[in-house]
């Protein structure tokens, strides 16, 4: 069975989807910080990210969720910065410190053929609620030059309805990693005061 981005993608839906995307960077409305600057002219808000897409790096993830590990790994790239912050993260040198280098699309692109090229199972992107635009032109690229395997998206939770819905038919595994059922320890915790209302919107 092919991942189902490989559907939109030949149909042209996948097109739409990116246009849309890059809409919602004019008044940067991603996720539920709806920080509002224009991130096609490279303004930073919450998440200290502009247009381009920030990496710190990508490889062969064994230590994920048996089922998505397998037996080669999964194909990770990890998303410098982020719309929380999480005081315990355990990515902080990149999550919250920045760590990482910006990237243009087309070697995000590059990233993922290159891991699959490798034989991992999936293309696991983490932390990636703030440059899904960004991901989603890459993911058109890649498609078109023989990326076919399923997309992982391995997040905090922490996303707008509207994006969930702009992502369906494109995500083949969603991994998100559920944090807060109350909002005082989500304010002190992750700067989220908001973060178990959002929850109950999906």
């Amino acid at each position: 069975m092919q991942p189902s981005y490989l559907n939109l993608y030949k149909n042209g839906e996948l097109d739409k989807r990116i246009e849309q995307a890059f809409k919602l960077l004019e008044s940067c409305y991603i996720c539920p910080r709806k920080c509002k600057v224009n991130r096609l002219k490279n303004e930073k808000g919450y998440c200290r990210t502009g247009l381009k897409p920030k990496v710190c790096s990508f490889m062969p993830h064994r230590g994920e969720e048996p089922p998505i590990s397998g037996s080669r790994g999964s194909g990770t790239i990890f998303f410098s910065n982020c719309n929380m912050s999480c005081i315990y993260c355990q990515n902080y040198e990149f999550s919250q410190l920045g760590q990482g280098r910006e990237v243009e699309i087309e070697e995000l692109a590059k990233f993922m053929l290159e891991l699959q090229n490798i034989e991992c199972h999936n293309i696991n992107l983490v932390t990636p609620t703030h440059v899904i635009p960004q991901i989603l032109k890459a993911l058109k690229i890649a498609a078109s030059q023989g990326l076919k395997i399923p997309i992982v998206y391995n997040t905090g939770g922490y996303e707008l309805p509207q994006i969930i819905k702009l992502l369906d038919g494109i995500i083949d595994i969603y991994l998100p990693d559920i944090r807060y059922g109350d909002k005082d320890i989500a304010r002190r915790l992750s700067d989220a005061p908001d973060y178990p209302e959002q929850i109950k919107l999906r």
